[in-house]
């Protein structure tokens, strides 16, 4: 008897284990689904992860809060337009993005680049011969108008007579100076540019020079410019800079330094920030996981940290207002470059973890408005010796990246739907 048991349950366990065998696809797709992770290995370890996950508190995101802004279209990209010295080039970026479905723009205007050599000085000397430093950036303007695309202008990088410390993203001395340039800005595109973003990630090093990061100076910095803009243009709408999602406690100044965007963002809450931004920005890296990854613990960080962001918003009062995501792509850099601190993915993946991570926007964050993908392109290869620079969809030649085509062919068939 002892025998013929045994023998049915070595038949159970059989036919259970030829069962899991047979659906070893669809139980990896589950389990992509729910870890972001392709190899078994990494799909164990973020099932345990998730499993425990609900031991402690999870973001409140109100989901159903009426947000500002639900109209617009989710497709961004990052553009790098300034930096291209033939006009031909330009506009070929932004036919290109425009053609592929991008209807937004995020776009650099520099300060360091405008208002050059002193205060109140737009001519660009720097050259043989004085031209006018707004010229650029008013073609870059009428481009996006030829084109049917809106620019979010970003709104930074001092030049060197008004920074307060040493750095190219130091901080001015004066956050008047800086006020003026972005009233200068919001008075000559009136009308046509709406929404202006300041700074960028300001809680890491070296995005605010070479001293510590602070969150109540920033948040003096963006009441200054967000008065002085609504001063000039009341229709505008002024985006607070995504945060660099970190866990570090260190404000610096020195490589891998910065502060907790969770801390950064109460701080600038408790220093009066709410009422200096319509529009709050978050980072949405995946990193080392796919976009699918649900696992949620503050030390965590993978494309889902955003709720996080947004249960801060919450509880503070802000429900009403969006997140637009600044900068969101995967980083397909091959294995000779030994920077692998953004994660690593094959082309193949970037080109299927980034539509994947806007249909998860478009079916699970209502309160996400524009998501911009980092970055179009780049004018040369420079960087080709870095990291950063294997998150572009297109070569600087334009030849564009799997990743470029599958985001093109997304957006038309969700335009489509």
């Amino acid at each position: 008897m002892r025998g013929r048991s045994l023998i049915i349950a070595i038949a159970v366990v059989g036919f259970l284990a030829g069962g899991v065998w047979i659906a070893r696809d669809s139980i990896g797709v589950w389990l992509f689904n729910l870890t972001g992770e392709d190899e078994p290995l990494g799909q164990a370890r973020g099932l345990i992860e998730y499993a425990t996950q609900f031991l402690h508190p999870m973001p409140n995101t109100a989901p159903d809060a009426d947000v500002a802004f639900g109209d617009v279209s989710p497709f961004g990209v990052n553009t790098f337009l300034h930096q291209e010295v033939e006009p031909a080039k330009r506009e070929r970026q932004v036919q290109l993005a425009a053609e592929a479905g991008f209807e937004w723009l995020r776009q650099p205007f520099p300060w360091s680049d405008i208002e050059i050599h002193g205060k109140g000085d737009y001519d660009d000397c720097r050259n043989d011969a004085c031209i006018d430093a707004w010229a650029k950036y008013d073609h870059i303007v009428d481009l996006a108008e030829q084109y049917g695309v809106q620019i979010i202008a970003r709104l930074d990088a001092p030049p060197a007579w008004a920074r307060s410390a040493p750095g190219d993203f130091a901080p001015p001395a004066n956050f008047e100076d800086f006020g003026d340039f972005a009233a200068a800005a919001a008075e000559r595109y009136r009308g046509r540019v709406r929404f202006y973003q300041i700074w960028n990630e300001p809680n890491n090093y070296p995005e605010w020079g070479e001293q510590p990061v602070d969150p109540e100076a920033f948040t003096r910095l963006l009441c200054t410019v967000y008065r002085r803009i609504k001063e000039v243009d009341p229709d505008t709408a002024v985006l607070a800079p995504a945060l660099t999602p970190t866990i570090s406690l260190d404000p610096g100044p020195g490589p891998g330094a910065g502060l907790n965007d969770f801390i950064f963002l109460q701080r600038m809450y408790n220093a009066g920030a709410r009422d200096c931004f319509d529009i709050l920005s978050a980072q949405g890296y995946g990193l080392f996981s796919g976009p699918t990854d649900r696992r949620l613990r503050p030390h965590i960080v993978n494309f889902g940290r955003p709720q996080y962001i947004r249960d801060i918003m919450v509880a503070n009062g802000d429900a009403a207002k969006p997140i637009w995501i600044s900068e969101m792509n995967w980083n397909a850099v091959p294995d000779e470059i030994a920077d692998k601190r953004f994660g690593q993915v094959t082309l193949e993946q970037q080109a299927r973890y980034l539509p994947l991570a806007h249909e998860r926007i478009r079916r699970e964050w209502p309160w996400v408005g524009v998501a911009s993908v980092w970055y179009l392109k780049d004018a040369d290869d420079h960087e080709k010796d870095q990291a950063k620079y294997y998150f572009r969809l297109l070569d600087p030649d334009f030849t564009p990246l799997p990743v470029f085509e599958a985001m093109k062919e997304y957006i038309k068939v969700t335009s489509d739907k």
